[in-house]
């Protein structure tokens, strides 16, 4: 077994492009597997990560992808799926069936590490799809007592090519004034930087078995929704006013974007999801970034470096156009 040697899922992602990179930076050998070799090609010149084309929902190759390695990473996640209760079939088969199967193959193959990515607010009981199935995940994680799992739980997690400031960016652009669902919503941004700097802590804590299994990562800042909104747009150069919607009227905008084609920019999970106060809470008793030695990244040090528009369009904004 490598010990400096992991499987990534989900690496090919926004926060796994991320990870991977600073796994390279670390020495750590990298398998990478994707549904198709063109979604991964801006990491195909890393040093030491192999991009595998695979179908990880599969067992036998499941146990081929993590045979020899020191530990498993899962990072697969996914916002938006067909309502049910607790949850509908794509949440359940990403957040739950997925790492139950990733513990299944680390058991059998011998891996004794797992590094399973849940969310702040993750609770069996929680409100939302997306809480209950990222709840039933992290007991589906910790389902083989020969694994060792430890759960990330962050709140939404920012940075260059995020769909969260660049949404209310793009959308303040667009629009003359931004209507906002949950406008008072209590979150704790967090850098991608620091989310994949944890990850790569723990990963190499040679002590990681005797601490708490969970580490809950929260920005420096908590915010209201709000004003992370108009932080975006200030950044991207066009700041609107925010309406706060009443929460009927954001439910009937919720739910009138769901019939749209495509992913919808909300959902009624969402707005679900969003009833809970996404930030770290000190009665878990979990690990935070300041126990793992991170200087945690100000959304202000970072936004305006990739919400600046260009230079084109700073001049069109300048001529009237």
């Amino acid at each position: 077994m490598d010990e400096l040697a992991v499987v990534l899922f989900g690496g090919n992602g926004f926060i796994g492009s991320h990870l991977a990179a600073r796994l390279a930076g670390a020495g750590v050998t990298v398998r990478l597997p994707v549904r198709h070799e063109s979604r991964a090609m801006h990491l195909m010149l890393l040093p030491g990560v192999d991009i595998i084309q695979a179908d990880v929902h599969d067992d036998a190759t499941l146990c081929r992808l993590v045979a020899g390695c020191g530990a498993a990473i899962n990072l697969v996640g996914i916002l938006h799926g067909e309502r049910a209760r607790p949850y509908g079939a794509p949440f359940r088969r990403a957040h739950v069936d997925l790492p139950r199967r990733i513990a299944a193959a680390c058991a059998l193959e011998g891996v004794p590490r797992l590094l399973h990515m849940s969310a702040l607010g993750a609770d069996p009981a929680g409100p939302s799809m997306f809480m209950r199935s990222k709840g039933d995940g992290e007991a589906a994680a910790r389902s083989q007592p020969t694994v060792a799992a430890t759960l990330f739980r962050p709140s939404v997690v920012f940075g260059p090519e995020d769909r969260f400031l660049n949404l209310f960016a793009r959308l303040q652009r667009r629009l003359p004034v931004v209507p906002l669902a949950c406008a008072r919503a209590r979150i704790q941004p967090v850098y991608v930087g620091d989310v994949a700097d944890a990850f790569v802590r723990v990963l190499r804590d040679t002590h990681a078995h005797a601490r708490p299994g969970v580490v809950e990562l929260g920005g420096p800042r908590v915010y209201q929704l709000r004003e992370v909104v108009r932080l975006a747009g200030r950044y991207a150069g066009h700041e609107r006013p925010v309406l706060p919607l009443p929460d009927w009227l954001a439910r009937l905008e919720a739910g009138l974007l769901e019939l749209l084609p495509g992913t919808p920019l909300m959902s009624r999970d969402n707005l679900d999801t969003m009833t809970v106060d996404n930030v770290v809470s000190v009665s878990t008793k979990a690990l935070t970034a300041a126990a793992l030695g991170i200087k945690l990244t100000a959304l202000e040090a970072v936004a305006p470096s990739y919400l600046a528009p260009a230079p084109i369009d700073a001049l069109r904004a300048r001529a009237g156009r």
